[in-house]
């Protein structure tokens, strides 16, 4: 069994939104949104690069990452700490890209074309939950304050 457990893999795959960290060369935290970030397998996570230079430059100098994803309206998700590795050609590169392209692998199809992917070795994983948690509160009911807080914002940006 991997590390990613079924509930990891349900978040990642509705979400499809993670904030990636890398480090830059200065030493200094680099994050940046990864729209494509999906499952692999089970201790894989990847996305495709669709234009992310500086993650990509982070990358090869240092493959050390973390991808946090959310779920916005529950305040829940994970956070996945693992090492990149950047693909631009080869057997496992082209099984990816077919992936991304027809929608097998339980991946969602993706129309853009990704210069490379990037593969996480996932090596640890841990949950994120919100502090809005308090005693009493449910998912139910961060789901209903939530969905309300984003159906108001819609209204008031409409």
């Amino acid at each position: 069994m991997g590390i990613l457990t079924d509930d990891m893999k349900r978040v990642v795959r509705q979400q499809r939104m993670g904030f990636m960290a890398t480090v830059c060369p200065d030493g200094s935290p680099n994050l940046s949104p990864k729209g494509t970030a999906t499952i692999w397998d089970d201790d894989h996570l990847v996305f495709a690069d669709l234009g992310s230079p500086v993650t990509i430059e982070n990358l090869s100098h240092n493959p050390a990452c973390e991808i946090n994803v959310l779920d916005t309206f529950l305040r829940k998700g994970y956070r996945f700490k693992g090492t990149a590795e950047i693909l631009t050609g080869g057997d496992l590169f082209d099984e990816i890209e077919d992936a991304f392209t027809t929608g097998s692998h339980g991946i969602r199809r993706s129309g853009l074309p990704a210069k490379r992917y990037v593969l996480i070795t996932v090596n640890k994983s841990a949950p994120v939950i919100s502090p809005g948690y308090t005693p009493g509160k449910t998912e139910e009911s961060m789901r209903e304050e939530w969905t309300d807080y984003w159906a108001e914002i819609q209204k008031t940006n409409s």
